[in-house]
């Protein structure tokens, strides 16, 4: 053996080690090569990469719009009872001044009977009118900050309805391309059609054995995924680099039981392999084979599913299994490599890309 040949040995040993520390690969070999890419053509992802972002952002803008309404909201009650007590200390005012006969400044002064008691007029004169001004300049205040804050609602909800527009706009984007696409491949898309009424289950994905709730991945203050970069290890053999919120994915599903083969960065090709972005995960015990049945397909389902429960939470852009995708804009919709075969019509494993 030569030493270049150790050296790589050494390092694909290496690769195998970390694999089994974090618990994501299996002790044996995948059953045939990782899948060559996420199916559809470049286009097509790039135009359901774009429409499942912006979705995800404006949905993120569109909750954080929504918390400051509430603020505002509650602000405005606070306002609103400010107004109410200036308003009440006001009119308390004007009807002690009306039952003590206060007839104005000059007539107070006149009707002094001493000089004690004109200066002592002068004093309730100037703490009367005190008061009033005090009053008047809360009040005025409050309509004010009422007024700004009323506008702030307004603006909110021209925001809301903004984003909702948005969200809607994405959703038709997606589902514009995935139509192009299905139109384009009809032949392929008849044949994998006829392929999947053969097999029972559907792709919606089983109830059972998804329903775990994984922990949240890190958000910016507003409630938006922060970007990150290709930045840490891939722990699968694949040996390359991933995003965090990919990596945290990964581990939630391992966390959740999904512990079969996994496969992440890709280096060739587009979609979000080479971005560490996306992960493979093979239905079989052994690796990506042929179609999954039984067992297999369950296990299938139930990933998928666990990722769709918990798209919010991981960040979720979107989930390709038996020839479907799931959008968080539009949930399942047909969808084929037209390949052909179990990569391509992803019927051997779970692809899952993340924001």
């Amino acid at each position: 053996m030569t030493v270049h040949h150790r050296r790589r040995w050494s390092r694909l040993a290496a690769a195998l080690l970390v694999g089994l520390a974090f618990g994501l690969v299996g002790p044996t070999a995948p059953a045939s090569a990782d899948p060559d890419d996420e199916g559809g053509t470049a286009e097509l992802r790039e135009q359901l990469d774009k429409a499942s972002r912006g979705y995800l952002d404006a949905q993120a803008a569109l909750a954080a719009s929504r918390e400051k309404q509430k603020k505002h909201e509650a602000e405005l009650k606070t306002i609103d009872a400010d107004l109410a007590t200036h308003t009440q200390a006001l009119a308390d005012i004007g009807r002690s001044a009306y039952r003590t006969g206060r007839l104005g400044p000059m007539t107070a002064l006149l009707n002094s009977d001493s000089p004690d008691g004109f200066v002592e007029r002068v004093a309730s004169l100037e703490m009367v009118a005190a008061n009033e001004q005090r009053e008047i300049r809360a009040l005025t205040d409050a309509k004010e900050r009422a007024a700004r804050t009323t506008a702030a609602i307004n603006r909110e909800v021209r925001e809301q309805q903004k984003q909702v527009k948005l969200m809607a706009a994405r959703k038709d984007q997606a589902e514009r391309a995935l139509a192009a696409e299905e139109k384009k491949q009809a032949a392929a898309a008849k044949a994998a059609a006829a392929r999947a009424a053969g097999s029972s289950g559907g792709s919606s994905g089983g109830s059972s054995g998804g329903g775990a709730t994984a922990k949240p991945a890190p958000r910016n203050a507003d409630g938006s995924w922060p970007a990150e970069s290709c930045s840490v290890n891939d722990p699968t053999p694949a040996n390359g680099c991933i995003t965090p919120r990919t990596l945290h994915a990964l581990q939630q599903a391992k966390a959740a039981g999904f512990t079969r083969y996994v496969s992440c960065y890709r280096s060739g090709g587009s979609g979000e392999h080479p971005k560490g972005r996306a992960c493979d995960f093979a239905a079989q015990k052994n690796g990506f084979g042929g179609d999954a049945t039984g067992g297999d397909k369950t296990y299938g389902d139930n990933l998928a599913n666990y990722f769709i429960r918990n798209a919010d939470r991981l960040g979720v852009l979107y989930v390709i299994w038996y020839r479907r995708i799931w959008l968080p804009s539009s949930g399942w919709k047909a969808y084929s490599g037209a390949g052909g075969d179990p990569s391509s019509d992803h019927t051997n494993h779970v692809h899952l890309s993340v924001y």
